[in-house]
């Protein structure tokens, strides 16, 4: 399915909260943070000429975010960021003073950070990026899994120390419980998403994902004409697309948002004009985007800068796992997760059909990017579904 976007807010400029989360200044602080950190590397970017001709159009490039920071998903540069601004102002008001992401290892900025608890809600890969910012800064995190959360992945997070708590339901569920529980023992609450009241700190998660933009931008030749980005609660997808406005302007790329078709709140958001939650969404097999309510800020952002919102299937998500990791010609292999091909998932079914490729002008003169944006986070989940391990993809796989 694909819808265009038909509101009134389309191509608006964005809201001034979120202009200045997704400004040019917020990047730039972003990469300043990233920076402090001792095993940042900016991610590859590949270009897959191959598979571009068999699509029909100019270019393809994939920003490979499977190898970010050791966590193997864009998420790391989200929670982890939030954590470290939300102790340095911590930090700041003890002091009273501005204190600098230089001094965060500093032990009296440690000592306030550890009397600090830090909460949220994830599927794997965001709970993983708060538990790092946590040990990094020396602070506690408990973190709220739901039953649909894998084994190694519930693993990875409490290997950086955060304490685990079981809810039933599925992830929105666990946002809820976050909220309240946060709430009621006055913990620091990081969360990806956002809700009525609560949209700082979801604004300063999607400031971090800036940073794959800056690096982006640096490295291809000519800016995209489109970009296929996959969407959950919708914050990655709303902090690249919105970003990118900032950065290009008027040159900016036409932003497609794909979610799986079992569950696509964004896509009944765009259809319904307004924040919708769905009421019975099924399992994925992109389970890093089974949602059933979009971010507030996100769809705020979403509603301007995306122009176009489509759902793929799951046979569409595995398709893209197997041709990523058994490339054509001389395209690169790349190890890409349930969740991490969406967006190359809803390119290619486009790409494949006459009338959506009209309606988004995709040709042979057209540049697209997507984003691979997690790599094996479950690497027995990947074999089963790749047929492959991920250390026989790519063997620097960890």
């Amino acid at each position: 399915m694909l819808l265009l976007n038909q509101r009134p807010e389309h191509n608006q400029p964005l809201v001034a909260a979120d202009a200045e989360s997704l400004g040019m200044a917020g990047g730039e602080r972003a990469e300043c943070y990233l920076e402090a950190r001792h095993n940042h590397a900016e991610t590859p970017l590949h270009a897959l000429p191959a598979l571009a001709g068999e699509l029909g159009i100019a270019a393809l490039h994939v920003k490979d975010e499977g190898q970010r920071l050791g966590l193997g998903s864009f998420k790391a540069l989200g929670g982890a960021y939030a954590v470290m601004r939300l102790v340095l102002e911590e930090a700041g008001k003890w002091l009273g003073r501005d204190v600098d992401v230089s001094e965060i290892g500093e032990p009296r900025v440690r000592e306030i950070a550890s009397g600090m608890i830090f909460v949220c809600a994830t599927d794997g890969n965001h709970g993983r990026s708060v538990a790092q910012g946590a040990s990094l800064v020396g602070a506690r995190s408990v973190i709220f899994v739901h039953a649909g959360v894998s084994a190694e992945r519930v693993a990875a997070i409490a290997g950086f120390g955060a304490e685990i708590v079981e809810v039933e339901g599925g992830y929105d569920h666990a946002v809820r419980e976050v909220a309240r529980v946060g709430a009621e023992r006055g913990w620091k609450i990081v969360s990806n998403t956002s809700w009525l009241g609560y949209e700082r700190v979801p604004g300063l998660v999607m400031q971090g994902y800036t940073v794959i933009v800056r690096e982006t931008l640096r490295s291809m030749p000519e800016p995209p004409t489109h970009v296929f980005l996959q969407a959950g609660v919708g914050g990655f997808a709303a902090a690249i697309a919105g970003h990118m406005a900032v950065m290009l302007g008027p040159r900016r790329p036409k932003a497609i948002v794909v979610e799986p078709q079992r569950s696509a709140c964004v896509y009944a958001s765009a259809e319904a004009g307004r924040p919708a939650t769905i009421a019975n969404p099924e399992p994925t097999v992109m389970t890093m985007l089974e949602c059933a309510e979009p971010s507030l800020v996100a769809w705020r952002v979403l509603a301007r800068v995306g122009d176009a919102f489509m759902t793929v299937d799951e046979e569409d998500a595995i398709a893209v796992m197997k041709r990523l990791a058994r490339p054509l010609g001389n395209d690169p292999a790349i190890v890409s997760g349930e969740s991490g091909g969406a967006g190359l998932a809803g390119l290619v079914r486009a790409a494949g059909d006459r009338d959506m490729r009209a309606a988004l002008g995709l040709d042979g003169h057209s540049r697209v990017l997507v984003i691979n944006s997690e790599g094996a986070t479950d690497h027995g989940r990947f074999a089963e579904l790749v047929g492959m391990a991920p250390e026989e993809v790519f063997p620097q796989t960890t």
